[in-house]
């Protein structure tokens, strides 16, 4: 027999809550789990060695801090060629105490890139297309192989804009959003 593998594309909670975890609210200290430390850390190993995930977006925002000036500016960051693009990701299933079940992820970050660096300290994972079959093997158990794939996108590939501070709230879920502040 051979068993074709099935991809799923499904909207699952961002804030990692580990299977083993007392409490869902964890999941809203894990947004984001750090390449350096994930295949250490009991809170990302399981997820690294079996439960990896693309995390797919056309862009992503940080807030900028600009000298003498007491609010950060938000940024929207994409790729120049603004075709979309997939973060790595960790995602896992916690049992809910009423018996159901909760599907959520993390998104693996990085030391900057020369781009991005005037921006942020850190930046999400981008994969490489080439990479993502590999991220996403599920017979790959050793996660020494996957750990050179987690670093910081080409900074000639990417650029960034400023955005309005709509962003700052996640109850806007509006085209604004991503509409660039007039100079």
């Amino acid at each position: 027999m051979i068993w074709e593998e099935i991809r799923l594309c499904r909207l699952i909670r961002w804030g990692l809550v580990p299977h083993w975890a007392k409490e869902e609210a964890i999941g809203y200290k894990m947004i984001n789990a750090r390449a350096e430390t994930i295949a250490e850390k009991p809170s990302y190993r399981k997820s690294f060695e079996r439960r990896r995930c693309l995390v797919l977006a056309d862009g992503f925002y940080e807030w900028q801090k600009v000298d003498g000036l007491k609010q950060k500016i938000p940024m929207r960051i994409m790729l120049k060629n603004k075709e979309p693009f997939a973060f790595a990701g960790l995602w896992d299933v916690w049992k809910k105490p009423d018996g159901g079940e909760l599907r959520s992820f993390t998104i693996i970050t990085t030391e900057p890139n020369d781009f991005m660096k005037a921006i942020h300290n850190r930046m999400p994972v981008i994969l490489r297309q080439k990479d993502e079959e590999m991220w996403l093997d599920p017979d790959l158990k050793d996660t020494s192989k996957l750990l050179p794939l987690l670093v910081p996108f080409a900074s000639k590939e990417m650029d960034a804009y400023e955005v309005s501070t709509i962003v700052n709230s996640p109850q806007n879920d509006d085209p604004q959003c991503i509409a660039p502040v007039k100079a």
